[in-house]
């Protein structure tokens, strides 16, 4: 009975040992910093009725990642919701597929100090990829962090454009 538990406890340890070190299907997606940022504005993306792939999309974030809407309340002030990625599934996944949601990088601006890198990038997004206008802008915060194997998503802290906030130009698309 000893040989066979010690037999099955050596045999479980291998395999689970081995299943970690397996790579992931999506390594590629995050094996660069412009990988992690287009990998990040295709997951969200896609047609009324399309379901998006969840799994890929909590691989791009750390363990401790946080998303930050911010934007002005209904008594006018500006605030911010931390949500986690698995929050923000169940807050948005359902609308996404029910109206179709395409979100595209217009322009971007990094900054890197070691192993941690801020991107401001700025965003258009439609409904269907036909549409010739965007239904919104903003520019997304994204601060990432290289571990040396992957980059990860730490945090999105995100602010839609209005009339009173337009875009500065310095994060507009060059022409």
């Amino acid at each position: 009975m000893k040989k066979t538990t010690t037999l099955l406890l050596f045999i479980f340890i291998s395999v689970v040992g081995w299943a970690q070190h397996e790579p992931s299907p999506y390594a590629d997606k995050v094996a660069t910093l412009d990988s992690t940022i287009k990998t990040l504005y295709q997951v969200i993306s896609g047609d009324k009725g399309v379901e998006r792939d969840w799994d890929l999309f909590k691989f791009l974030f750390h363990p401790d990642a946080k998303l930050i809407p911010t934007g002005r309340n209904q008594e006018g002030k500006y605030g911010a919701r931390y949500i986690t990625p698995g929050d923000y599934i169940k807050s948005s996944g359902k609308w996404l597929v029910e109206n179709g949601f395409h979100e595209v990088e217009i322009n971007r601006t990094v900054e890197t100090f070691g192993h941690i890198t801020q991107v401001f990038s700025t965003y258009e997004s439609y409904y269907n990829k036909t549409d010739e206008k965007p239904f919104m802008r903003g520019i997304n915060s994204i601060q990432l962090m290289n571990d040396g194997t992957r980059w990860w998503v730490v945090n999105i802290f995100w602010k839609q454009e209005t009339a009173e906030n337009p875009i500065p130009d310095i994060y507009l698309p060059k022409n």
